[in-house]
């Protein structure tokens, strides 16, 4: 009788230890049920332009993400972005177009192809992406001087005199700034434009030029 009792005993105290760790279990996984949900919208404040007439806005990261998957139309940055981007584009291909004369290191040569080859379709999608959304493909007012990375007219003078070597040197030097201006300004539109579109374009030229400016200074 006695071993029957204590094993009733035993048994009893077993499921009550088993009942407490399941509530104990429970209430931790609600409260990080609910600091998930916190940390899920206390990811860093984005600053949203005011329509005219109205101010900035600041939003959470949550808020944004939803805002911009709601309505992704271009903003002012967006469109001026584009723009200028074609621009810049044509630059570099002014620049790769004087290599095949000029060059003496065969890395030099083809790395100013691959630069040709990827930046020509780019102007045409930047092109077709502002017919699409009824814009010119020339903004007004932007200071082509002030283009973060464009070469300077005497600069490009000095780069169509120069042969060999020294074009090999001058050319990578250019052209490293000039990929670091485009890589400035595709960091700019994302966080200051809307249009999804044209934050892709924005990362393949972070990606893709960021790498290239890596590939050059190792040529120096």
């Amino acid at each position: 009788m006695l071993i029957r009792r204590a094993s009733h005993a035993f048994l009893v105290s077993a499921s009550l230890a088993v009942l407490a760790l399941s509530t104990l279990t429970a209430c931790d996984s609600g409260e990080s049920g609910d600091k998930a949900k916190a940390a899920a919208g206390s990811g860093p404040s984005v600053l949203a332009p005011g329509r005219p007439g109205e101010p900035n806005r600041e939003l959470s990261a949550q808020e944004a993400a939803e805002q911009r998957a709601e309505d992704d139309s271009p903003n002012s940055a967006d469109v001026a972005y584009a723009q200028m981007m074609i621009e810049h584009h044509a630059q570099a291909l002014v620049m790769t177009e004087l290599v095949p004369d000029r060059v003496e290191s065969a890395k030099v040569e083809r790395l100013a192809e691959r630069i040709s080859v990827a930046q020509g379709p780019e102007i045409d999608a930047m092109k077709g992406w502002l017919r699409s959304h009824g814009k010119p493909e020339k903004g007004t007012g932007h200071d082509h001087g002030a283009m973060a990375g464009m070469a300077t007219e005497a600069q490009l003078t000095k780069l169509r005199a120069a042969k060999g070597k020294a074009f090999d040197e001058l050319f990578l030097t250019l052209m490293i700034t000039h990929h670091q201006g485009a890589v400035t300004m595709a960091t700019d539109v994302k966080g200051q434009g809307n249009n999804i579109r044209i934050e892709e374009m924005a990362d393949d030229v972070i990606a893709q030029q960021t790498s290239e400016i890596t590939r050059m200074r190792a040529m120096l």
